[in-house]
């Protein structure tokens, strides 16, 4: 394994399906053994009705242009350009673009081979 990796996020592939959402998961394009980064661009008015948790691994989101909402549990908060949240491994989260959308990107850390997410689904609607 190299010393170091060089790879822009706009030349990983969306893993999106829905036409409002790019997705790009760059954790097995830089060769880290502890490290993972994630790229999101939601539309305007968008918002992930599935939500999302951990068993291990700690996430941390910035928010590099738009605004939005993001739910960690049972609480809602506004976001804004370059806001940090923190989300311990437990917590359920999700986002919701604001009217000019909503870009962040996502980093965390070690995880269990294969990963450790569980899905919530319907996670707005509770």
């Amino acid at each position: 394994m190299s010393a170091y990796t060089i790879k822009n996020l706009e030349d990983i592939d969306s893993a999106s399906s829905n036409p409002l959402v790019e997705a790009r998961f760059g954790r097995s394009h830089i060769d880290s053994e502890h490290l993972g980064i994630s790229h999101f661009r939601y539309g305007p008015g968008f918002r992930s009705e599935m939500g999302h948790r951990h068993r291990e691994q700690e996430e941390v989101y910035i928010v590099v242009s738009g605004s939005g909402r993001v739910k960690l549990d049972d609480e809602v908060l506004d976001v804004r350009q370059w806001d940090i949240v923190r989300v311990a491994p437990s917590t359920v989260r999700a986002f919701e673009a604001g009217p000019e959308g909503l870009e962040l990107i996502a980093a965390g850390s070690d995880r269990p081979e294969g990963g450790d997410g569980e899905r919530v689904e319907d996670f707005w609607a509770n």
